[in-house]
């Protein structure tokens, strides 16, 4: 049996400078999910509708690009990628305080942001998975897929909780500064990578960019293990963001809490994803692989209901408890889920693989942000959160009836897969890597 904790990756130079990096790139966008939501509610007056378009816009590049850009990853040096979206998106970031400063920030300019914001965010996520294999090797992605998920749940436990004090202290386009800081540091950290990435394919093995798309949907549709991975995953984002949509406007108005009572709840999900993540691997290694992921979801995935309790007094304390079990449910999904992914994805295809996942997973963030926001509209505030709730604590079905169920064992790394044929290459399809 593949052992569930594997060799350090922590004795490997080149993960340690992507593991840094990448916390200052998390916390920056941690802090901007908090700032930049209660910027447009607070000093924009933005209404219900227009929160839930705003939050639809931060995750709609998944939806609109995201396959290509699995097959653009595929082809270009995997450290660039990560570089140029990391500078991308502190431009795009600083760009907020500069216009507030000016007296001409506009909600139109914070759509912007946030949907450019999100399609450098597509190539750094799918990227940055990508490359993970290749650094470490697959026989440390376990203990590598775990440092990093505790590093998301640090960065939302620092993030958000940062950023909703530094709005409540600072003001939020100071906030959003913040964050602008924190993607330029991580780009300039990313350029400690070395650059020993193999090119993914010669120019003679290119083929039409639709056709390398459709490879990586039918693997990922294809096996029932992955199937099942991708719609209890996209289930748990769409019920996610109908709540977390929703609760700038509920936190701020309904209920007359601070911003930074905000940022701690969000940052209770973040204590969550942390222990979740630091338990997963000791259930796997009892339990193993599929059957932990199997297994968490009837235990965990209920209290997600638990999080439409949330009002004054104790009531905000049982929903926070909820959110926290919900979310180390999710940290539990994340390092073992994203490793069976791994695992079962030739290297020639995991930027497609990544690519596909992220289009589901992010793209649910984008339907869900547009269904909170018209529920919120029609029906309340409160229907839209409950609408989550219900969501999120039905979401682990899909694992619990596949196969997963009764997989101990990873399985071992598949041989690439077989190209569709294709008759004739087009150079306009995809930039050129270097």
């Amino acid at each position: 049996m593949t052992s569930p904790t594997g060799p350090s990756p922590w004795r490997l130079r080149d993960f340690r400078t992507l593991f840094a990096a990448s916390a200052l790139s998390h916390l920056g966008s941690n802090v901007g999910q908090v700032a930049i939501p209660l910027l447009a509610v607070t000093t924009l007056d933005a209404s219900p509708g227009q929160a839930g378009a705003l939050a639809a816009l931060s995750t709609a590049a998944f939806l609109l690009i995201s396959l290509p850009a699995g097959a653009w990853v595929d082809r270009l040096p995997g450290r660039r990628v990560l570089v140029v979206a990391d500078a991308v998106r502190a431009a795009l970031f600083a760009s907020v305080p500069v216009a507030w400063w000016c007296d001409a920030l506009s909600l139109p300019q914070l759509y912007a942001v946030v949907l450019l914001n999100g399609c450098a965010t597509v190539f750094f996520d799918v990227g940055s998975q990508s490359v993970l294999p290749d650094l470490v090797g697959r026989e440390r992605l376990v203990p590598a897929n775990t440092a990093i998920v505790s590093l998301m749940a640090g960065a939302n436990i620092a993030g958000r909780g940062a950023g909703g004090f530094l709005v409540q202290l600072a003001t939020a386009p100071l906030a959003v500064a913040g964050g602008a800081l924190a993607y330029l540091a991580s780009a300039v950290g990313l350029t400690g990578v070395a650059r020993r990435q193999p090119p993914r394919a010669a120019p003679v093995e290119r083929r039409r960019l639709r056709a390398q798309v459709a490879e990586g949907l039918r693997h990922v549709f294809g096996r029932r293990e992955l199937r099942a991975l991708a719609v209890t995953a996209t289930l748990t984002n769409l019920g996610a963001q109908m709540v977390n949509a929703m609760l700038p406007v509920l936190f701020t108005r309904e209920l007359g809490l601070s911003a930074g009572v905000l940022g701690l709840y969000w940052a209770a999900g973040g204590v969550g994803l942390l222990l979740g993540a630091a338990c997963a691997r000791r259930l796997a290694g009892r339990f193993g692989h599929g059957r932990a992921l199997a297994l968490a979801g009837p235990w965990l995935a209920p209290a997600g209901l638990a999080v439409a309790l949330v009002g004054d007094g104790p009531w905000l304390w049982v929903a926070g408890a909820g959110w926290l079990v919900t979310m180390a449910k999710t940290g539990v999904d994340n390092v073992l889920g994203v490793t069976l992914r791994q695992h079962l994805t030739p290297d020639a295809l995991l930027g497609r693989m990544n690519a596909t996942f992220r289009f589901l997973l992010t793209g649910a963030l984008t339907v869900g942000a547009v269904l909170a926001g018209a529920v919120g509209e029609v029906w309340g505030v409160r229907a839209a959160v409950w609408a989550g709730a219900v969501c999120l604590a039905g979401a682990f079905l899909p694992v619990l009836c596949s196969p997963l169920r009764t997989l101990r064992e990873l399985p071992p790394a598949p041989a690439a897969a077989r190209p569709a044929p294709e008759t004739k290459a087009s150079d306009s399809d995809a930039p050129s890597a270097n």
